[in-house]
């Protein structure tokens, strides 16, 4: 068993005065569950993930896997409100801790010594080998912002960013895909589709010929959800991301092509068009009125019972809906972009996002901690966490090629499939719930056939399966063999791959930036469900004015002062810097 540290004293005290400010009931049971564990227990390692949508213990398959490999059980915290300046104060953040960012929470762990240094012990070169062979960018990256944080007085490893590329020569594949119900556009006759006003007639006509879903209730053409709101609501931000290629930055959008920001409340501006577009949907009946209060969980039930006919995304659109019942019937979900959008694709970059993968500095375990991170970063260990366990999910034939397993198919396709005699409970039951990546799903898979990658899309035995007469259709119509191939049509903006992470803001800025943000947040939900145009411009005028007087231009200055850093470095990438 390890001693363990002392965090800094000036850390403590902010520590302590934000578990007074945000609150800490109840949350120090959840701490210290770790103890002597014998040879023949499993080892028991809290994951605290501050991108976490689960708590308790890991189950099903997902357990069984890390059962087998390293004697450990995981149990997942969420960082509920309050739990990080509470496990800070109760010098435990646990033993793999996840942070979703690399400017707030992250600066202050790194400040408070509260996690542990990667080459102590030779940690990294017994226990990471693959993290080392494999991430050497991220892992230097890793380094380099250390110091920054500590004015070039450390530059200690303390773990690495997710997302990682092996190579940082292409894009990734596209997040933002444009899927709506194909089978309904091709009954309406493939109208030609140029901008967000063909998109909301096409709306229109597909509920006029589908009205109700699968259980008799009444269809939309989009529902969206408050969970992952943050400087501003999450899908208008996204979907003026996906239509004009601008990507989230601060309070605001950022176009990479030119270094422009946009103020969140620009006038005229793609935040507040695409706002105005939504509530164009609302006064049509197209919107889910249930959207402001729901949760993405119980979006992906309307889309999967045909509820929902379109989605920015393809994890709440194809990738829930396109069941194999749902193909063989003649039903799909899948791209058309307006000719007019310029959707946005990220860069490959090999030193990863500010998704950070460390180990507390208090764990009693490092080892077993870093074997776990070390297995999720090796391809079988990223295939494992994408598809399920290798042999039983997926595997690769003779010639190096992947492919499901029948089980893995059925799984693929539904993730309430049984594992039968293998696991317990269902494929969904035991998905790890780390919600973090180690690689990009876009990273060549370096243990299969040459061009191959994580993304199924790009396995050649599920290219060259069977498809069903609908898929053929969207194929046909098209001329594209992938989505990726489809998107790359017409317009596009790359956002180039590079160390850029957010500066820290100060607490007076932090104190501001909450209270603008919030007031956005909270102003637009009302300006998307108002009633009239008239009513939509009072909402709108009345969220400027408010974030005015909280302090929306400071936070606005941060911003592009982000942006200016964001861009220079985009320049050094692409070759354009003089």
């Amino acid at each position: 068993m390890r001693r363990k540290r002392k965090f800094g004293k000036s850390f403590l005290s902010l520590a302590l005065s934000s578990a007074l400010v945000v609150g800490s009931a109840g949350f120090l049971s959840g701490c210290g569950s770790k103890g002597k564990s014998s040879s023949d227990e499993p080892i028991q390692l809290t994951v605290f993930s501050m991108l976490a949508n689960y708590s308790g213990k890991q189950a099903g398959w997902g357990a069984d896997v890390f059962k087998d490999k390293f004697n450990v059980e995981l149990n997942y915290v969420q960082p509920d409100a309050g739990a990080f300046a509470t496990r800070m104060e109760s010098e435990d953040l646990g033993d793999i801790v996840i942070f979703g960012n690399d400017s707030n929470e992250y600066v202050q762990a790194v400040e408070a010594g509260a996690l542990f240094d990667w080459n102590e012990d030779d940690l990294l070169d017994e226990y990471g080998a693959d993290i080392k062979k494999y991430m050497p960018d991220a892992l230097e990256k890793n380094k380099k912002l250390t110091k920054k944080i500590t004015n070039g007085k450390s530059d200690t490893l303390y773990g690495f960013g997710g997302n990682v590329a092996a190579s940082a020569e292409d894009h990734a594949s596209f997040l933002y895909t444009w899927d709506i119900r194909w089978d309904l556009y091709k009954k309406l006759g493939y109208p030609e589709i140029n901008d967000l006003d063909d998109m909301r007639q096409l709306f229109k006509d597909m509920q006029k010929i589908c009205p109700k879903d699968d259980s008799g209730n009444k269809t939309y053409a989009v529902s969206l959800w408050p969970d992952w709101d943050d400087a501003m609501v999450m899908y208008i931000k996204a979907a003026a991301t996906a239509y004009y290629g601008y990507d989230e930055l601060g309070i605001g959008l950022y176009d990479p092509a030119t270094g422009t920001y946009h103020g969140a409340l620009e006038k005229d501006g793609p935040y507040l068009k695409m706002l105005q577009f939504f509530n164009k949907l609302y006064q049509d009946g197209l919107l889910d009125p249930d959207s402001m209060t729901q949760t993405i969980d119980q979006v992906g039930e309307k889309v999967r019972s045909g509820g929902v006919f379109f989605s920015i995304f393809n994890y709440s659109g194809s990738l829930v809906y396109n069941s194999k019942e749902h193909k063989e019937s003649g039903r799909l979900m899948y791209s058309l972009k307006p000719k007019e959008a310029s959707p946005i694709v990220y860069g490959m970059n090999t030193q990863g996002n500010d998704h950070i993968w460390t180990i507390g500095a208090n764990t009693e375990y490092p080892e077993k901690a870093m074997e776990v991170i070390n297995y999720l970063s090796t391809p079988e260990g990223y295939m494992t966490m994408q598809y399920g366990p290798k042999g039983e999910c997926w595997d690769y034939d003779e010639n190096g090629n992947t492919y499901f397993t029948d089980l893995g198919a059925k799984c693929n396709a539904n993730q309430k499939t049984s594992m039968g005699k293998l696991h317990k409970g269902t494929y969904a039951d035991g998905m790890i719930q780390l919600n973090n990546t180690t690689w990009s799903i876009d990273a060549e898979n370096l243990d299969s056939a040459k061009g191959e990658t994580f993304n199924k899309e790009t396995w050649k035995n599920v290219i060259e399966g069977d498809l069903t007469e609908i898929e053929k259709d969207w194929h046909t119509k098209t001329g594209c063999g992938t989505i990726n191939e489809y998107m790359e049509i017409g317009k596009y903006t790359v956002s180039p791959g590079t160390s850029y992470s957010k500066s820290r803001q100060d607490d007076n800025l932090k104190v501001t930036w909450s209270q603008v943000t919030d007031c956005i947040k909270n102003n637009s939900w009302k300006a998307i469900y108002a009633k009239t145009d008239a009513q939509f411009e009072e909402k709108v005028e009345e969220m400027i004015k408010k974030a005015g007087e909280y302090g929306y231009e400071e936070c606005l200055a941060w911003s592009e002062k982000e942006a200016a850093a964001r861009y220079d470095l985009e320049l050094e990438v692409t070759g354009q810097k003089k």
